[in-house]
C-alpha cells in the first residue's frame, strides 16, 4: 500500500495528478491490501511467492491507471502516462504465470488474484475509453463480473473450466485493443469497430464456455 501511495505522489509530480485521482487511487490501495489480506489469512501457506509479487507489482500499476482514469472526468487525462502504466501492466501478466510455473509457486490464490487484477485493469481501461466510444464499451468490462453474478444463482457455472488457447488469447485481446482505442492513434471509427470486435470474440468466448458448463451441469452438481 506504501508503493501504491508513492505511485500516486510521483504521477502527482510529474503529469499533476488532481483530488479526484488521489482520492480514487487511495481506495484502490487500502481495498487491495484489505481484501488480499483477508485473502492470505484464509489460505495461508507459508510464502507470497514469487509470482504473486509480481502480480501485485501489477495491481500497483492498475491502480495508477485507475487514478488517472477517476481524474479524467475532471480534466484531459495525460494519455501517455495512462497508457504506458496500462501497456506495461499488461506485458507483465504474461510474466507472473510463468513465474509461478518455473518456480512450483502456483496456488489458487494466485490464479485468483491475477485474474482479479486482469479483470479491473479491463474495466478501467473500458471506463476510459468509453468516454468518446460511448457507454457500450463498458460490457466489455462488466461481463465478467456479470457472470460471477450469475454464478451466486446458477451453482453449475461455477465448475472449471477446461485449459483452452482461445479463451486466453481473446482475453489478451482484450486488453490490447482497449489500449489502442484509449491512446488515440486510430481514427474514433477506426477505434470504435476495433472495439466492437473485441466485444463480438468476448461473447463468443463466454457463450462457448458457458455451453460447456450447461453439458457438465450435472457432474457439476454431484461434485
Amino acid at each position: 500500500m506504501g508503493v501504491q501511495l508513492l505511485v500516486l505522489e510521483v504521477l502527482c509530480r510529474v503529469v499533476g495528478l488532481g483530488t479526484a485521482g488521489w482520492l480514487t487511487g487511495s481506495a484502490f490501495a487500502v481495498v487491495t491490501w484489505a481484501v488480499l489480506t483477508f485473502a492470505l489469512r484464509r489460505s495461508w501457506s507459508g510464502s507470497f511467492g514469487p509470482a504473486n509479487r509480481v502480480t501485485l507489482a501489477r495491481a500497483t500499476l492498475v491502480g495508477g491507471v485507475t487514478a488517472l482514469v477517476a481524474d479524467s472526468f475532471d480534466r484531459q487525462a495525460p494519455v501517455a502516462a495512462l497508457i504506458a502504466l496500462a501497456t506495461v501492466a499488461l506485458i507483465l501478466d504474461a510474466v507472473d504465470g510463468q513465474v509461478a510455473r518455473r518456480t512450483g509457486t502456483a496456488t489458487p490464490l494466485g490464479a485468483r488474484f491475477d485474474m482479479e487484477v486482469d479483470a479491473f485493469l479491463i474495466l478501467v481501461l473500458c471506463v476510459y475509453v468509453a468516454m468518446p466510444l460511448g457507454a457500450w464499451v463498458l460490457s466489455i468490462g462488466l461481463m465478467r463480473y456479470a457472470f460471477v453474478a450469475a454464478s451466486w444463482a446458477l451453482p453449475w457455472l461455477r465448475g472449471a473450466l477446461p485449459h483452452s488457447m482461445a479463451r486466453k488469447t481473446v482475453a489478451a485481446l482484450q486488453g490490447i485493443v482497449l489500449v489502442v482505442a484509449g491512446a488515440g492513434i486510430v481514427p474514433r471509427a477506426s477505434a470504435a469497430a476495433l472495439v466492437a470486435v473485441a466485444l463480438a470474440l468476448l461473447v463468443w468466448s463466454f457463450g462457448r464456455d458457458i455451453a460447456w458448463l450447461w453439458r457438465v451441469r450435472e457432474r457439476v452438481a454431484t461434485a
